[in-house]
């Protein structure tokens, strides 16, 4: 299992519920396809939210924002 996962949610659903779950976020970012993807801390926290969001989890390709210009 990945620390990264893709969930079809907003930034703010993931932020509120790392916040409940007491899980700490690394880093977070909109995607374009549409969904949020979310890097946790450890493997452990990534499973937490898993399973907070098991029926939002994006499987398969997404498209990503481009975080820095060429």
């Amino acid at each position: 299992m990945s620390r990264a996962i893709n969930l079809s949610v907003t930034e703010a659903e993931v932020q509120a519920a790392c916040a409940r779950h007491k899980v700490p976020i690394s880093a977070i970012e909109t995607l374009a396809s549409g969904g949020t993807r979310v890097v946790l801390n450890t493997i452990d926290d990534t499973a937490i939210i898993a399973k907070a969001f098991r029926t939002r989890i994006l499987t398969g390709a997404v498209t990503r924002t481009p975080t820095r210009l060429r």
